[in-house]
């Protein structure tokens, strides 16, 4: 994958090409990590955010002795829209759901966030072990599960939930719920081993809200 002059559309488009991220030059280096190099972090931000979408219909389809798949079809698409934005923060993946109809259900995001802790366990779990994606698997799935939260308890539904997360404390206008949630998604990775939530917790231990 050469660094094409840091564009991020084709960074994309060879990404959808089938181009590998975990293939090294000649010096040992990994496209990305090249990427970094040179200063092209959008590149950067796209090949760490990549997710094939045929790696998610793989659940669209009944495995092993499943007679149903654990995603439906209907639901593949706007799922992958949001596990491959770039934009991280929660009020954007809560806008993402809200606005289609098919997702803004409990059932349905009942059966996207599992589908999302299984990816984040491959992500773990296989030879070439993706912390990075293995980490927003479960943030994303932590935020849905919020999610159904609110559609179950409150009136206001997600639109309480977006409230709730862009709610300033009155002394400084600070988002405590926000940040809250952040951190409680972190201290719930269930990989203690992983040397990312080491570091995540690390820069954030010493924080105070």
């Amino acid at each position: 994958l050469p660094l094409n002059l840091g564009n991020k559309e084709i960074t994309w488009m060879m990404l959808e090409a089938g181009a590998e991220t975990d293939v090294v030059n000649s010096v040992g280096r990994t496209a990305a990590q090249m990427a970094a190099f040179v200063g092209q972090h959008d590149c950067v931000t796209v090949i760490n955010n990549f997710f094939p979408r045929e790696r998610l219909d793989y659940y669209t389809k009944p495995q092993g002795l499943d007679k149903e798949p654990k995603l439906p079809v209907k639901l593949a698409g706007p799922l992958h829209k949001i596990i491959t934005t770039t934009n991280m923060h929660p009020v954007k993946i809560v806008l993402l759901v809200k606005e289609n109809p098919l997702l803004a259900e409990v059932e349905a995001l009942q059966k996207c966030y599992r589908v999302l802790d299984l990816i984040c366990e491959k992500c773990m779990k296989q030879r070439d072990m993706n912390e990075v994606l293995a980490m927003k698997m479960h943030y994303i799935s932590c935020i849905f599960q919020k999610c159904i939260t609110f559609l179950k308890e409150r009136e206001d539904k997600l639109d309480g939930f977006i409230k709730s997360l862009l709610k300033g404390r009155d002394k400084d206008g600070f988002p405590v719920y926000q940040e809250k949630l952040i951190r409680e998604s972190i201290r719930k990775f269930p990989y203690c081993e992983a040397t990312l939530l080491q570091q995540l917790v690390r820069s954030i231990a010493p924080v105070e809200l």
